[in-house]
């Protein structure tokens, strides 16, 4: 396959007449200079680091005041019952909906920390890993790149109590972990640029024992949730005598394989130090703005040399411009600053290629570069639209992310795959029918 750029964002910057020639899924060469035919800017697609693709059915369904004051904690025993009424196809249609809807915004693959494994009130399916090897279908059906993460779950809070409610679909012991971990690797065999990971679900919901052993459950990535609310850095604070960034860096063995959810609750020398791991900052800043999470310090870390990517989390809402935006805005709007996160390059710019760099990362997945060996993870954007109108270069990024609209993503390929043409993803009808009839199901019982 050959594409043609008259525009494409290279490592060490923009050229022009870019020919891009794919060759088994991979860059097999990059030539700048080269004219052709065609008027398209390409970019390195990012990973959408974080996601559960079953929360895409909940959007809407949350913002309704509870009593007293509404919270993380009370959205997330609304999840809780919503739970309830998730069998495994419903989640399977659920995932291609939202995997669908990130190939269209730019993603070209998802990191799915999947924590929904078992029935209604705990137990196992005949096959433990039943709910991961639905979410692989999704991402055959779609063509969307895959880092699965299945998650383990153990415990109700630090102080080791027991599981209930909605929790018990999520529950696992050491052992039907191993069997849930062992399936989803058959389920991703047919799946050729897929990875398998690990995701300890949190230090709150995982015993320090299995904490000790994650790191050698497999050769993947390693995702946890980390510092997401105050009252869980008191909770452990309480517990183990240190705050969640802190007794993390001084326990866990962080390194490039390990990417921290949120951590939108660090005091500057946690920060710091969490950088200087070189584990990813998984940022979800749409969710976190949902969910009253917090502020990430993204000046502080970057200054430390830090690395971050950008996720979905909760899929209310699917938009990698957003996200971006968003991630910037609200370092503005804390620090009453522009142009906050832009160094030598600008703000737009900066954004682009550390999100994809970081998202790489945190997925174990060989791309976020334009370069030959790298996975063809490519996107093409409509430049006829009025808000890009005449721009080039930086500038073009900077229109895209802070005065671009949903829609400009024209192609994406994953891995090669021409999953995006003319704006609307090539399974989108098939997908999209599937989604309502499962929405209608689930709507009339809530």
């Amino acid at each position: 396959m050959i594409l043609h750029a008259t525009s494409a964002l290279l490592p060490d910057g923009w050229a022009k007449d870019v020919r891009i020639r794919i060759d088994g899924g991979r860059i097999a060469v990059v030539e700048p200079g080269v004219a052709g035919q065609g008027n398209s800017v390409i970019l390195p697609a990012p990973v959408n680091l974080h996601s559960h693709t079953f929360q895409r059915a909940m959007a809407g369904l949350t913002e309704a005041r509870t009593a007293g004051q509404d919270s993380f904690w009370t959205w997330r025993a609304l999840m809780y019952r919503f739970l309830d009424r998730l069998r495994p196809e419903d989640v399977e249609a659920i995932a291609a909906q939202a995997m669908v809807e990130m190939a269209e915004a730019g993603f070209s693959a998802v990191c799915e920390f999947h924590y929904l494994h078992h029935p209604v009130g705990g137990g196992t399916y005949a096959d433990p890993a039943e709910m991961s090897a639905r979410i692989a279908e999704a991402s055959r059906e779609t063509g969307l790149g895959l880092t699965h993460l299945p998650v383990i779950y153990e415990q109700g809070g630090v102080d080791g109590r027991a599981l209930a409610g909605g929790q018990l679909r999520f529950g696992s012991t050491p052992n039907v972990y191993a069997a849930v971990l062992d399936g989803a690797g058959c389920a991703l065999g047919g799946l050729p640029d897929a990875v398998l990971g690990v995701a300890p679900h949190s230090l709150r919901a995982v015993s320090r024992g299995t904490l000790d052993r994650v790191a050698g459950m497999t050769h993947g990535p390693i995702h946890i949730h980390i510092a997401e609310q105050v009252a869980e850095v008191t909770e452990v604070q309480a517990a183990w005598g240190a705050r969640p960034v802190d007794w993390a860096c001084a326990n866990l063995p962080l390194d490039a394989r390990w990417c921290m959810i949120h951590a939108t609750q660090m005091t500057p020398p946690e920060t710091a130090a969490l950088a200087r791991t070189k584990a990813v900052a998984g940022l979800c800043p749409i969710t976190e703005a949902n969910l009253g999470d917090g502020i990430f310090d993204g000046p502080g870390w970057l200054a430390a040399g830090g690395i971050f990517g950008v996720g979905t989390d909760s899929n209310v809402r699917i938009s990698l411009v957003e996200e971006l935006r968003l991630l910037e805005y609200s370092q503005r709007l804390g620090l009453k600053a522009r142009a906050v996160m832009a160094d030598g390059r600008s703000t737009g710019r900066l954004l682009w290629e550390e999100a994809a760099k970081g998202g790489a990362q945190a997925a174990g997945r060989g791309t976020g570069r334009i370069e030959v060996g790298q996975w063809a993870d490519l996107l093409a954007l409509d430049t006829g639209d009025l808000r890009l109108e005449g721009l080039a270069g930086d500038q073009l990024l900077d229109a895209l992310i802070f005065a671009g609209r949903d829609g400009l993503v024209t192609d994406l390929w994953s891995a090669g795959r021409h999953i995006v043409q003319g704006g609307r993803h090539i399974a989108r009808e098939a997908v999209e029918t599937r989604f309502r009839a499962t929405m209608r199901r689930l709507r009339d019982m809530l």
